[in-house]
């Protein structure tokens, strides 16, 4: 993958209906060319499909944050099952260094997030954790 097919897929990111003929011109490319290109990102694997995001899609979660947790002992496993049970829970990544696990939360208030971050507060294993309320979004996948 160059330069060009990185413009290429950061134009398809911002609008993957665009026609042939915008996104030649956006790009200073021939339209055979910005097909070719789109194909063969899609044969090697680097563009796996288009996708639609719908208003409500942007509105299901207007409280968003990410919670950084720190598990004492080997209760990692268990804290993440719990984690999965919960409807405000988004998604759950393990990662390195200080903290064991970061969780991505979605509520329709901030009170549905106060009482999702202390019941996480609550799981047995858990040591500490840090929260970050999410004000913006600059640029989605």
């Amino acid at each position: 993958m160059d330069k060009t097919d990185e413009r290429l897929i950061a134009a398809l990111r911002d609008n993957a209906r665009a026609s042939l003929s915008d996104l030649a011109l956006t790009l200073n490319l021939s339209r055979t060319t910005v097909r070719s290109r789109i194909e063969r990102l899609q044969q090697s694997g680097q563009i796996l499909g288009f996708t639609v995001v719908m208003k409500e899609d942007t509105l299901r979660d207007p409280v968003r944050g990410l919670m950084m947790i720190g598990i004492e002992g080997r209760g990692t496993e268990r804290v993440i099952r719990q984690l999965r049970g919960l409807a405000a829970v988004r998604a759950v990544h393990s990662t390195n260094g200080r903290w064991d696990v970061i969780v991505e939360l979605g509520t329709e208030t901030l009170e549905q997030l106060d009482v999702a971050l202390g019941t996480i507060r609550r799981f047995d294993g858990v040591s500490t954790s840090e929260t970050s309320l999410l004000l913006a979004t600059r640029k989605a996948t």
